[in-house]
């Protein structure tokens, strides 16, 4: 089964002031992601706390972790990563309870 992350990410000060490059910067990210045999889903900007969120298909969580640490070791943003379970995987689950 596939694994599912959503991400919520903030600009840092360094992101805000590169805006003008972050389109550039997401498609390395999600070129490096496809690289590592991953799949974007869905990348929104967003107005609220959060500017970004991003719902993306890995492999394991080790990718997922590996991923998140290198956006937010490059400085633009800081992430929250949140694993989520399609309606399928969750069925299975509740069919597990006593």
């Amino acid at each position: 089964m596939p694994n599912y992350y959503i991400t919520l990410y903030k600009l840092t000060d360094q992101g805000i002031k590169e805006i003008k490059s972050a389109p550039q910067r997401i498609e390395a990210n999600r070129k490096a992601l496809d690289a590592a045999g991953g799949k974007m889903i869905g990348l929104y900007a967003t107005m609220g706390e959060y500017d970004y969120v991003s719902v993306i298909e890995v492999p394991t969580d080790e990718d997922a972790m590996t991923g998140m640490l290198g956006m937010g070791s490059a400085g633009s943003v800081r992430t929250t990563t949140l694993k989520a379970f399609s309606m399928e995987q969750f069925a299975q689950m509740v069919k597990k309870l006593p």
